[in-house]
């Protein structure tokens, strides 16, 4: 059955924005900035500012992963990244040509940028320049886009393994990017390098290219920012504006005469140019309309002042202090009703709207396959919420197919209102930042709170179970998931939408992503309890994954606080014998024993376990999660024996109840070859973990993260068990498999090489055990932060063969391996 999506009265959605405490949260920064009514809103600091009021900045940041490889051999001339096509009627602009090649010509800049409001027009002139230098044969032409300062370098990355830069490592895209700065600056190649709407000064200040050997090459900025750092090191600025009213009519004249509607252009095409402000973007769309539905430029002049006045009471002209917000939009509302009615009929407001909600970086193309976005899409579809009558004859709609859905993102893409490219299988559909604001100030509100929900839906419907699947895609999901929670506002946190936030936290689990793991959880809880209630489930949740990861980054003492405080409110709201209350306390009493706070954890653990023994018999998942917490705690304790009998008991009892190949079994069964080995029990470690492994292989298939994972470990006990050959067989395999799909520098990769180095130690061979340890310790500290975990424990554990090594063990051993290697 079709939900009854409601729609949105008129009026002011709320505007909750992601503060900047997120700015680790879903691998990139993002701060929002509002100005309010003749104010200027500044973020951090003056990189990221909003001016006049309405206006907003959004800083990201994004991670990518440059997986290594052999570059192929080097075949002149190199043209990388996608230059835009030339629109079909563009401008030469003769006059602000002259200005840009007399800056270049007279003044030697390092770089040029050009610099002017959104829809000016000044990627289409880079690509003319870019065009141009393709034509004159330039040896090495790039274009770039650099919204976000990762793009930047994972471009200058991938051109580093293109052209053979010295130094080019494949290892972190950050050292192969100054390797081809470095390339650029000595190189006696011509060049031109397009770094395309640069967002952040700041960031970009160390990847600016530059030559050094007579100027044989030279850089092209876009950006919408007015900021000195920008012009500083020898850089120039070229201020871009708006067509002439001449370039303006000659944009529509050609454009018209160019798709043979030369009878479409009349004597109100000089009023139509002026009334869309001589504004490029505003120009394409309102020429697009005009070929599509044979419209002449004087009714559509006609049309266009009908709905500015309309739009004006939406966008009032004082909150867009360029006056391009309203004119833009407006445009852009009219080019809509004519994909409003092209096949599939009455599906184009409804789909653009969702689009706008998410990250214009782009989101995939799976999401429009969900039952969450078809179902929206059938209940929008013309006649699906028109008011009932009283009699109820109304027709129920037609389902809306996933045909369908992709065929009208199709349609949104003839119209130039998104990129819709299935080629690209993380971001295939994409919407301009602009395009995506007009959309949500004009459109969104029309379809009310249901918008919302169905892109919520739609992203948690498209999460894999399991991050380790696909990590790139998590990164995009999370990435939308962040755009949808700023743009969405209060409306995301209705029952429906909820999940996904929670979703996106527990993407985040896993000590590799622990910093930013702790700056999302502790953004949500905040706005958990500002939307919510502070002891909501969601919250509550929330905190259970922020102590995870403070725990992770040994951060004990600061976990305890979340957990007394999620404890005092299952005692209270549900009582001590309840089983939510004991699974608290259970994690509370972990906790202690994690913060060597014995004293305190002894008596809550007696309690909690007589309280399970009180509820012996009952199914309830949070007894079985108490339980497994409580056996953990009885090893930290040093009691192996009673957590192998805890363990064994919770085995039996999923096999029964769940069924021997249940995931929660299998996950009891690596946790009880932990507890054997615990208990100095390893050839029983070594055979639970062997039905471990061969679950995975035969569920999961053998290079699946949760085979490797398992077969890691079983590679662990193996050594416990003094089967040192076959322990070292399978690590090395492990490493291999893992530096090629992981990379060598990724987490996963560098636990392999830690379990590598560790079981070469406990062979004898200290120094070479040393020597890896110290180049994983390396790739931690600056991957991973030298107050992580892992990081620490790497340190230590260093410190020890190097000691080992040096035949530096004695009676002080113990005072030695508590002292920080570096004093």
């Amino acid at each position: 059955m079709t939900p009854r999506w409601p729609r949105r009265r008129r009026g002011t959605a709320d505007g909750t924005g992601v503060p900047g405490g997120e700015e680790h949260f879903l691998s990139a920064a993002s701060v929002r900035v509002r100005a309010g009514d003749g104010g200027v809103g500044a973020g951090r600091d003056v990189s990221n500012n909003a001016f006049g009021p309405g206006s907003q900045v959004f800083d990201q940041r994004q991670y990518h992963l440059h997986p290594s490889g052999e570059s192929p051999p080097v075949r002149w001339p190199l043209r990388i990244g996608r230059i835009p096509a030339l629109a079909s009627a563009f401008q030469p602009r003769a006059a602000l040509r002259e200005r840009i090649d007399a800056t270049v010509s007279s003044e030697s800049a390092a770089a040029l940028v050009l610099s002017g409001g959104g829809g000016v027009g000044k990627s289409q002139l880079a690509a003319f320049y870019a065009a141009e230098a393709v034509r004159g044969g330039t040896d090495l032409v790039l274009w770039a886009p650099a919204s976000d300062v990762h793009q930047v370098i994972a471009a200058y990355a991938h051109a580093a393994a293109l052209v053979g830069a010295p130094g080019l490592r494949g290892v972190r895209p950050e050292e192969d990017a100054e390797a081809f700065l470095s390339w650029l600056a000595t190189t006696s190649r011509t060049w031109f390098i397009v770094l395309d709407d640069v967002t952040d000064p700041a960031g970009m200040e160390e990847w600016w290219p530059e030559s050094r050997t007579g100027g044989v090459g030279w850089a092209l900025a876009t950006t919408r920012l007015n900021d000195a750092r920008l012009t500083g090191a020898g850089r120039r600025r070229v201020d871009v504006d708006v067509y002439t009213p001449e370039e303006a009519r000659d944009y529509l004249s050609g454009r018209l005469h160019g798709d043979g509607c030369d009878h479409l252009l009349d004597e109100a095409a000089d009023g139509l140019a002026q009334e869309l402000g001589c504004l490029p973007l505003a120009l394409g769309h309102a020429a697009a309309y005009l070929i599509n539905q044979g419209t002449p430029c004087a009714v559509y002049l006609d049309r266009f002042r009908d709905s500015g006045r309309r739009l004006d009471q939406l966008l009032p002209p004082e909150g867009d202090t360029e006056g391009y917000g309203r004119r833009v939009a407006t445009g852009l509302l009219l080019s809509l009703d004519a994909a409003q009615r092209s096949e599939p009929q009455d599906l184009a407001e409804p789909a653009l709207a969702l689009v706008a909600l998410l990250d214009p970086a782009g989101h995939p193309h799976a999401l429009w396959d969900t039952e969450a976005v078809l179902s929206y899409l059938t209940h929008f579809r013309e006649g699906a919420y028109v008011k009932r009558r009283w009699w109820r004859r109304a027709t129920p709609p037609v389902p809306v197919t996933a045909e369908e859905a992709h065929a009208v993102l199709r349609t949104l893409h003839r119209y130039g209102l998104i990129t819709s490219d299935p080629r690209d299988e993380l971001r295939a559909v994409r919407c301009h930042a602009l395009t995506g604001r007009a959309v949500r100030e004009t459109v969104v509100e029309e379809y009310g709170i249901s918008v919302s929900i169905s892109a919520a839906r739609g992203l948690l419907a498209a999460w894999p179970d399991s991050d380790d699947v696909s990590p790139d895609l998590g990164v995009v999901l999370r990435a939308n998931t962040g755009a949808l929670a700023r743009h969405a506002g209060a409306d995301l946190w209705h029952p429906l939408s909820l999940p996904v936030l929670n979703r996106a936290g527990r993407s985040l689990a896993g000590y590799h992503h622990a910093t930013e793991s702790i700056a999302y959880n502790e953004w949500l809880i905040e706005q958990n309890e500002r939307h919510l209630d502070a002891n909501h489930d969601s919250t509550r949740l929330a905190r259970d994954r922020l102590a995870f990861s403070y725990r992770e980054m040994s951060r004990h003492q600061d976990a305890i606080p979340l957990m007394e405080r999620n404890l005092s409110y299952a005692e209270r709201e549900l009582g001590w014998r309840h089983p939510e209350t004991l699974a608290a306390a259970g994690f509370l009493a972990f906790s202690y024993r994690m913060s060597r706070l014995h004293e305190e954890a002894d008596p809550l653990e007696e309690r909690v376990l007589a309280g399970i023994e009180g509820l012996s018999g009952t199914s309830h998942p949070s007894i079985r999660l108490a339980r497994v917490v409580m056996a953990n705690c009885l090893n930290l304790a040093g009691r192996p024996e009673e957590s192998v009998a805890m363990g064994e008991e919770l085995l039996a009892e999923s096999e029964r109840t769940l069924g021997e190949d249940d995931g929660e079994t299998v996950l009891m069964r690596a946790i009880l070859a932990r507890y054997y080995g615990s208990a100095d029990r390893p050839d029983d470690a070594v055979a639970m973990q062997q039905q471990v492994v061969a679950f995975h292989q035969r569920t999961d298939g053998p290079e699946h993260p949760a085979s490797v994972k398992a077969v890691a470990r079983l590679a662990y006990w193996y050594m416990r068990a003094g089967r040192t050959d076959e322990a070292l067989s399978l690590q090395e395999e492990i490493l291999a498999s893992r530096g090629v799909t992981f990379g060598p520098e990724h987490p996963f990769t560098l636990e392999a090489r830690f379990a590598y180095a560790q079981s070469l130690g406990q062979l004898g061979r200290m120094g070479d055990a040393a020597a890896l340890l110290a180049d994983v310790l390396a790739v931690q500290e600056r991957v991973l932060g030298p107050e992580h975990s892992q990081t620490m424990n790497t340190r230590l554990v260093a410190h020890y063969f190097r000691l080992k090594a040096a035949d530096a063990l004695g009676q002080d051993l113990t005072n030695e391996l508590t002292t920080p290697p570096d004093d």
